[in-house]
């Protein structure tokens, strides 16, 4: 696979845009006390996104009760504590926000029964309410079984879940209790509760995946049915975290975006900014859920 030297790439240097739409978003984020994984994981698109309006609210708190080693978010134990009036603030804050589609993520809470997909589902249930009511994609733990029930049970129009990194190193990168095989039956399970749901994964490279390892994972991903492919650059958040290995190449990802669009995904994002919540995979969302 060809790679830029190891010193970070000209892509790489981000600014961040401080415009009257970025402090909007912040400040309604903020009175509504919620969280983003645009700031818990660092994300480089964070600026530019908010700018335009849009950002990936976060349910459950902040602290994760796993911790993976590429992961920036906060690990512990949240001792079962769960904000009931978060689905409410979710939901005006997507209404002031004006969005036509809202992203839920959260931190995973193995500390709770249900894993927090009842709050997946109050907060669907909460946006429905809207007037107009955006689009809802919901980017979930490793849901299987009732948990996951409930949550397509919320018609959200996209649902997601991250494999994260090809097989190989997936037990190296990840939190003992995600499996690689696990990942992908979220995902079969998800669409065989309904067909007709879009469903997406994402990819980080750079962490040593050989390329064979990244088509496979296309042909494991394919073979549950996801719709949507994403592929992005791995970025170390802190020293503590898992180091870069190589920075792959613009060229590469552009090479491996044609390849899964052969592989059959109905859409591939893939660059080494791409990340899971991505404008142009929400748009090709929202196409393909108001054409049916």
């Amino acid at each position: 696979m060809p790679i830029a030297p190891k010193k970070k790439p000209e892509w790489l240097k981000i600014r961040i845009p401080g415009g009257p739409r970025y402090k909007s978003v912040r400040e309604t984020l903020t009175s509504g006390c919620l969280h983003t994984v645009c700031e818990e994981a660092r994300c480089p698109n964070m600026g530019e996104c908010w700018e335009q309006g849009t950002a990936t609210f976060m349910l459950l708190g902040d602290t994760c009760t796993r911790g993976c080693r590429f992961c920036a978010v906060t690990r512990g134990d949240p001792r079962g504590a769960v904000d009931a009036e978060e689905p409410e603030r979710v939901a005006r804050a997507a209404a002031r926000m004006g969005l036509d589609y809202a992203v839920l993520t959260s931190v995973t809470r193995d500390d709770l029964p249900d894993g927090g997909a009842g709050l997946f589902a109050k907060t669907l249930e909460a946006i429905r309410r809207l007037e107009p009511a955006p689009l809802v994609e919901v980017l979930i733990p490793d849901y299987r079984g009732a948990p996951l029930k409930e949550v397509v049970a919320g018609r959200p129009a996209v649902v997601a879940h991250n494999v994260e990194t090809v097989r190989r190193l997936a037990s190296s990168m990840r939190h003992p209790r995600f499996g690689f095989e696990s990942s992908l039956e979220t995902l079969r399970q998800a669409k065989e509760l309904d067909p007709e749901l879009l469903t997406k994964s994402s990819v980080m490279l750079g962490l040593g995946e050989r390329r064979e390892e990244i088509i496979e994972t296309m042909d494991d991903l394919r073979s549950v049915g996801v719709d949507i492919l994403v592929l992005g650059q791995y970025l170390q958040p802190t020293r503590k975290h898992a180091e870069v290995v190589e920075y792959v190449t613009p060229k590469c990802f552009e090479d491996l975006g044609a390849i899964g669009r052969e592989k059959g995904f109905g859409f591939v994002a893939s660059g080494p900014l791409v990340r899971t919540s991505y404008r142009a995979a929400e748009a090709f969302a929202m196409h393909q859920v108001r054409r049916v």
